[in-house]
């Protein structure tokens, strides 16, 4: 992908570095690898390439980006629940709060905003649970969103450079009064889709990395809402306890 948007830039330094070469032999012999043709797409080509480089460096730098940072152990430590249920089971909210803020994650997140509402019952922690899930996954959906955006607009400006390129290959041929062979205008026309094909080349990863990363973060978000309920489980069923001690046991029924 990287390759076949820099050989533009290849071909122009050779062209340069021997300008000896003679014109009409050059121009006599129709591109024939497909990195001459990439070449042979002239500025507009070129600049459109640069463009789609550009793209192509920027959704690898977050792919990689992406593999270093949502994975499980840096999202859903292991172990992290149940030492905080733990914390929580004995009473020691001080410390479960601390066994969160050692371990940052994802995870420990909401389960610190949990936390944060326990004196509130556990209607005020569920719907902290509920919120903080929602931030940190549109937080990772906003992030990851962006190879979406790289998977659609490469092919568009991949479909730009080839508009262009048949408009100059028919301006051509109207120059010519109709002249030009159709070898020529062929020649014209295959060397203008080469930029739809490099928009293709890195809009098809880029889409297929975005699709595996959507998964990976719903799958965490799901993990993370369940592993929160299971933490916060035990101060659920005390509350229930406790409002089942205050309250008073139902009249009798009276049989007339």
């Amino acid at each position: 992908m990287l390759i076949v948007a820099c050989w533009p830039l290849v071909r122009a330094a050779r062209a340069q570095a021997a300008p000896g070469a003679p014109v009409a032999e050059a121009q006599a012999e129709p591109p024939e690898s497909f990195f001459e043709i990439v070449f042979s797409g002239g500025s507009v080509g070129i600049s459109i390439m640069l463009f789609l480089l550009g793209l192509s460096v920027t959704a690898a730098y977050l792919v990689i980006e992406h593999l270093l940072t949502i994975r499980r152990r840096d999202m859903m430590p292991e172990g992290l629940g149940d030492e905080v249920r733990a914390q929580l089971t004995a009473g020691k909210v001080a410390e479960a709060v601390q066994v969160c803020r050692d371990r940052p994650s994802f995870l420990s997140f909401v389960l610190l905003n949990g936390i944060a509402e326990i004196e509130g019952g556990w209607s005020a922690v569920e719907k902290a649970l509920e919120d903080a899930t929602a931030e940190q996954s549109a937080r990772l959906f906003r992030k990851i969103e962006y190879l979406s955006v790289i998977g659609n607009i490469a092919p568009m400006a991949g479909l730009l450079g080839t508009v262009t390129g048949m408009i100059m290959a028919f301006r051509e041929v109207a120059a010519t009064q109709g002249s030009a062979g159709a070898a020529e205008l062929a020649e014209g026309i295959y060397s203008a889709l080469v930029t739809t094909v490099a928009g293709l080349v890195i809009a098809i990863p880029a889409l297929g990395a975005f699709a595996i990363f959507r998964n990976r973060v719903d799958q965490f978000v799901a993990e993370a809402a369940y592993v929160a309920q299971h933490v916060f489980n035990p101060l659920k069923r005390r509350r229930w306890a406790s409002q089942a001690r205050r309250s008073p046991p139902p009249p009798p029924n009276r049989e007339d």
